[in-house]
């Protein structure tokens, strides 16, 4: 098969494409504009792969699209490129609407017109695979069940707004024009690669720098995690599996408060490289809350995992420690995006 991916140097998109090269026959289109969070490292070990290129396209940039569909004619695209940091939406969302929702037009109707113009037999077997978040859903009270595939929409920020429009219009175009499209919705990612401004990541570097540790409001905020190994290969499952008009809610069952895993990430590091000024919980700060921060997120993956014939394969505390050993090896990486890039400043404080 013939993916054309887009945002493939991002942390997910970059995992997905990993595990195709390494795991399977498929080839590979990366199309990736190459933002901020963007790294070429990612895909260092894949990059001289003969089923794979790169493209620096933006997906907002329609006659480009219109070109790689033509030269490269796909059997599948698989629809990653995304900006995805909700403190970042706070602060400036016009970015999240120009790319996750004008970008996800741009790249339906290239599609469409590409796929329109396909023989009966490539017509038929043709994918458009739109990756998603939990984060469409709203939050959930303590006691709510998880979120399924059937959960009303209710976004809350900036960012889950707009990829709450980009599954709209992926149905949409699925109803109206038949376009062979389906979603995925997911909890929270983590892994090696990891841009730092995320929680995790952020946590790990600051506590290596014995810097304090910025924990939002009591910490009580509960998150679903997945580790990224696991959700790339859960998503080739989809475009291999996915049937057109369908939602596969993807989890690893795996809840967990954000001072829960601050407190994790301490003690593994505490055991991995004791800082000699004591055990690092000393440094966990709690800051002023983010503006509308949902209280929990969490999937029920049971369709997804009878529909893919798939299941998590890491549990947090094993994915964590992967995790840490991971960024333990590779400070060179991500001090590299600390000096040029981002420098661990907090984001989202604008009200």
């Amino acid at each position: 098969m013939h993916i054309l991916l887009t945002g493939g140097y991002g942390f997910i998109g970059s995992a997905v494409i990993r595990h195709l090269i390494n795991k399977t026959s498929h080839t590979v289109l990366n199309v990736d504009c190459m933002t901020y969070a963007a790294s070429a490292e990612n895909l260092s070990s894949i990059e001289q792969s003969s089923r794979y290129q790169h493209e620096r396209v933006d997906i907002v940039n329609v006659s480009e699209l219109h070109r790689l569909f033509a030269t490269y004619k796909p059997d599948a695209v698989m629809h990653l490129a995304a900006e995805s940091h909700v403190d970042r939406s706070i602060d400036d969302p016009a970015i999240f609407i120009q790319t996750n929702i004008i970008g996800t037009y741009m790249l339906l109707e290239a599609s469409r017109k590409y796929w329109n113009n396909l023989e009966a037999e490539k017509k038929n077997s043709f994918r458009f695979h739109h990756i998603s978040t939990d984060e469409v859903f709203g939050h959930l009270d303590i006691e709510a069940p998880a979120f399924t595939e059937q959960s009303p929409y209710d976004p809350r920020s900036p960012y889950s707004a707009s990829k709450a429009s980009s599954d709209h219009l992926v149905r949409a175009w699925h109803s109206t024009y038949g376009l062979p499209a389906f979603v995925t919705n997911t909890t929270n990612n983590y892994g090696p690669w990891h841009f730092p401004e995320k929680l995790i990541p952020l946590i790990i570097i600051k506590a290596l720098k014995g810097q304090p540790l910025p924990v939002y409001g009591k910490g009580s905020n509960i998150r679903d995690w997945l580790f990224v190994e696991d959700h790339a290969e859960a998503l080739v499952r989809a475009i291999e599996r996915g049937v057109p008009g369908e939602t596969y809610a993807i989890s690893g069952r795996q809840p967990c408060s954000n001072l829960e895993v601050v407190k994790k990430i301490c003690a593994i590091l505490d055991e991995l490289k004791p800082d000699p000024a004591g055990p690092r919980e000393r440094l966990i700060n709690f800051v002023s809350d983010r503006p509308g921060h949902d209280f929990r997120y969490e999937i029920n993956p049971t369709h997804a995992e009878q529909a893919l014939e798939w299941k998590a394969a890491h549990n947090f505390d094993m994915g964590l420690r992967k995790t840490i050993n991971w960024f333990l090896e590779n400070e060179n990486w991500w001090q590299n995006i600390l000096d040029k890039r981002y420098t661990g400043q907090r984001l989202g404080t604008r009200s």
